[in-house]
């Protein structure tokens, strides 16, 4: 019988290997994920969910078509990773620490992500000169603004106190969640579902075809680069 695991916890196994190395010895390319992981992982995705924002913010205020193009890759790029990396790293978690409580949880945020996927995709093969371009993300930021709140108000201290029994857990889950989106998907692929044991299967067929593309598209110059393994 085909068996998925080994591919499933690929991600994870890097983070493993990553961690054993001594510091002299770790990739420049993983210097950026130090601040996460001397943060909680509560910070590390507030993080991401201002960074989100500002992102909307820029496309929305903006009538420049190709300030509109950089910001609409820039958040696609952000968002799509971070929702990956929450559900193959944080939403298990809700299950493993939480029980039944994190179980309801974490089914619910799935549902949550699964629609943000759907519209995403909707978004990411769009044009800032189509009529739609706009109005498809405001309708995405409204499902999406609400799960982030629910996210920061209930689910995050509710896993946050969970873990106080466990002195360090937080911040390792959150070295996890920032090394882990430097290997997933950096477009929306809602065929992929949910599910920890298929999306990393398929997570990591799309994911080095994502990085690809992401080279050939325009992003804000300010920003990091699109292609993880270059920074």
């Amino acid at each position: 019988m085909f068996r998925l695991r080994p591919v499933i916890s690929a991600p994870l196994r890097v983070v493993s290997r990553y961690n054993a190395l001594p510091l002299s010895s770790r990739p420049l390319a993983a210097s950026r994920f130090n601040t996460a992981a001397m943060s909680t992982i509560s910070d590390a995705i507030t993080k991401d969910h201002r960074e989100l924002e500002q992102y909307y913010n820029e496309i929305t205020n903006s009538s420049d078509l190709d300030h509109q193009e950089r910001y609409g890759n820039q958040f696609t790029w952000e968002l799509a990773r971070h929702s990956v990396a929450e559900e193959l790293i944080v939403y298990p978690a809700f299950e493993k620490h939480m029980g039944e409580k994190g179980h309801k949880m974490a089914e619910d945020d799935r549902k949550d992500h699964h629609r943000v996927k759907e519209l995403l995709k909707e978004f990411q093969n769009m044009k800032p000169s189509q009529k739609e371009y706009v109005p498809k993300l405001k309708e995405l930021w409204g499902v999406l603004s609400a799960h982030i709140e629910e996210e920061e108000k209930q689910d995050l201290p509710a896993l946050e106190s969970s873990l106080r029994s466990m002195p360090g857990e937080s911040e390792n889950m959150a070295k996890k969640f920032g090394l882990t989106k430097a290997f997933v998907p950096s477009r929306s692929h809602p065929s992929a579902g949910e599910n920890p044991y298929f999306e990393s299967a398929m997570g990591m067929l799309a994911a080095p075809i994502d990085h690809i593309a992401d080279i050939f598209r325009k992003f804000p110059e300010n920003k990091i680069s699109p292609n993880p393994s270059t920074k």
